[in-house]
């Protein structure tokens, strides 16, 4: 609704010194001649008239004035003078951005799903003489208008766009918001959406389908990694059919690599033992860490 300050539509702290000054002159003249009665009537009324021309509208504020319930013009801000008793100061108008909150409550979107939406626009008034004269109580109308603009945005979009793309939707509320309010003078500058609320079986649904999604990403990262792996050792491989030396480096290196730590355990294919030897050279190894062992036994 329409902003009413009562305590300036009546008198303000200028016009109300003003008519103290006045009364007390008033009273000092009358005290001067206990006669002259009507001039002292005469003067007080003239200090309450005079004292309810004077307004004040502060720096972010406009004063529509009317002359005889006619619109006569904008005033402020700061000080001004209207005539008394022709003239009127109907309403100060806020030109300052402001914050109106709404809601749509299990509203349905595209895809049938009820949902929750909380926003918030950011408007200011750049029209004043629109503002006063074409709508009666523009901050409500902005908050019906608002409610059901939302309603309407969310039941043409889908559940997944309401999520993702919010910054579009709030883009797209924002501008048919502009479209209904510049008419009053009045403009919506911003929209933002602050929070989507689904039913509580869908959020417990899409947490699923998400873990899902998942650890499917994560089976395929692993497969293609196996795909990789055996792609390299099939390379690796190629380099051992016809150079014996180099397999059997090999061997010995894994088998040095498995038994270098105390008390570890490698199993080896019996092929592999046949193809490159290495069971002469477990024992081998094997025989020597135990005579190291009774060796250490020995000088304990």
């Amino acid at each position: 609704m329409i902003t009413k300050k009562n305590t300036k539509l009546g008198l303000n702290p200028i016009s109300a010194t003003v008519f103290l000054a006045l009364v007390g002159i008033s009273i000092a003249l009358f005290y001067f001649d206990y006669t002259n009665v009507l001039v002292f009537i005469s003067s007080l009324l003239i200090s309450l008239i005079l004292a309810n021309g004077l307004c004040i509208a502060d720096q972010w504020e406009k004063a529509v004035v009317l002359r005889m319930g006619k619109y006569k013009g904008l005033k402020g801000p700061g000080i001004f003078f209207i005539v008394p008793i022709i003239d009127k100061v109907d309403n100060y108008i806020d030109q300052r951005v402001r914050v109106t909150e709404f809601k749509a409550e299990q509203t349905l979107t595209k895809d049938t799903v009820p949902v929750n939406v909380d926003a918030v626009v950011y408007w200011t008034v750049w029209d004043v003489e629109k503002a006063a004269l074409e709508v009666q109580e523009y901050e409500t109308a902005i908050s019906y208008i608002a409610q059901t603009g939302l309603r309407d945005v969310i039941g043409k979009h889908e559940l997944a766009e309401l999520l993702q793309e919010r910054d579009k939707v709030a883009e797209v509320f924002q501008k048919m918001l502009d479209e209904h309010t510049s008419p009053w003078g009045i403009t919506c500058q911003n929209v933002g959406i602050k929070d989507i609320i689904i039913p509580q079986t869908l959020a417990d649904a899409m947490s699923k389908e998400a873990q899902a999604e998942r650890e499917r990403r994560a089976r395929v990262i692993l497969g293609t990694a196996e795909t990789e792996i055996a792609e390299k050792f099939g390379k690796a491989s190629e380099q051992y059919i016809n150079n014996p030396v180099a397999l059997h480096l090999r061997g010995m290196n894994m088998l040095f690599e498995g038994l270098k730590e105390k008390g570890s355990m490698v199993i080896v294919p019996s092929s592999a033992l046949d193809s490159m030897n290495l069971g002469a050279m477990g024992g081998l190894i094997s025989l020597a860490k135990s005579n190291e062992q009774q060796q250490g036994h020995r000088e304990e």
